[in-house]
């Protein structure tokens, strides 16, 4: 990967004209003492870069020279494909891919229209760290070394050997025959089957994986999206959830309907009010959702969760009605 480290180093300092060993190792991704040594490896090869000493020095290159490094490696093609979320580039490993594949891209433009291309970069801004409430939005840390294991197998039609944590249970491996990856959310998914039946694994629950050389057992091809619709419906129909009934404020519907797994009916009281039937995942799911909207919302049905809701107010009340 050197050979891919050097032309962004060039493409970085055609760019920016001139920047500082730390700053260029901020960019790469990798230590000052490793760009020095690539600086030499530059100037070796005949690459006309040059150091400016003092305060406001750095690495440059002379002015007027150009390279011919446009083309695109697998990552980068694979990153740029789904860049129209770079926190997907992120969750599938190629977040690095991605930044090296934007600077050939920009290398590649014509003069007169780079200035324009990086005003409007500025101007745009996808999937930002936090949201309004000032909430950070934190994407779950998955090892590159075992997302690029599972990417390799996705893209190859591999079987894929994974060593995967389940919620409450030991760590086991399983073998997979492994279909697609989903981010969503900032989550990702491998969508796989196991001994033909269909499973979903969490990346991020994935502590070791090995691509295997025997071809996967799948289609050539794949409507992924529809997939996963189907993967969805399937989890959302499964496990302990609970149908709720309740009454909502019109201006906190969408606030409901956001959290709850399904909408099953839905019809307007005579006081304004909205009447849903709505399913979560698990009784506890449900009690959250309806203690978030306070009494903006009032659960109808079932009576376990009016009297859960109902002490858990009377222990609120309690605790702010005692004297300090």
């Amino acid at each position: 990967m050197r050979a891919d480290r050097l032309v962004s180093l060039v493409l970085l300092l055609r760019q920016h004209g001139r920047l500082s060993a730390a700053t260029l190792a901020r960019e790469l991704e990798v230590s000052t003492r490793t760009v020095l040594r690539d600086i030499e490896a530059l100037s070796a090869a005949g690459v006309p870069v040059y150091a400016e000493r003092g305060r406001h020095g750095g690495f440059a290159l002379l002015p007027g020279f150009r390279t011919e490094l446009t083309g695109l490696n697998h990552d980068e093609a694979l990153a740029l494909l789904i860049a129209g979320s770079r926190r997907g580039a992120q969750a599938f490993g190629l977040g690095s891919a991605l930044a090296s594949a934007m600077l050939k891209v920009v290398d590649a433009l014509p003069e007169s229209y780079r200035d324009t291309a990086a005003g409007a970069a500025e101007r745009l801004l996808i999937d930002p760290e936090t949201d309004l409430l000032s909430r950070r939005l934190v994407a779950e840390e998955v090892p590159d070394a075992v997302v690029a294991e599972v990417r390799r197998a996705v893209l190859a039609g591999h079987r894929l050997r994974i060593h995967y944590a389940a919620v409450d249970q030991t760590p086991k491996w399983r073998t997979v025959d492994p279909i697609g990856l989903v981010t969503v959310r900032d989550q990702g998914y491998l969508l796989a089957t196991r001994s033909g039946a269909d499973r979903t694994y969490r990346l991020s629950r994935v502590l070791s994986a090995e691509e295997l050389p025997e071809p996967a057992q799948r289609p050539d091809r794949v409507d992924l999206d529809r997939v996963w619709r189907q993967r969805s419906t399937q989890f959302r129909t499964g496990g302990d959830q609970v149908t709720v009934l309740v009454r909502v404020d019109p201006a906190r519907r969408e606030d409901l309907v956001g959290t709850a797994l399904a909408v099953l009916a839905e019809e307007l009281d005579s006081d304004g009010r909205l009447r849903l039937e709505v399913t979560f995942q698990d009784p506890r799911h449900a009690e959250w959702a309806l203690w978030q909207l306070a009494t903006n919302a009032e659960a109808l049905a079932p009576q376990w969760l009016r009297n859960s809701l109902r002490d858990r107010a009377a222990a609120i009340a309690t605790r702010y009605g005692a004297s300090s």
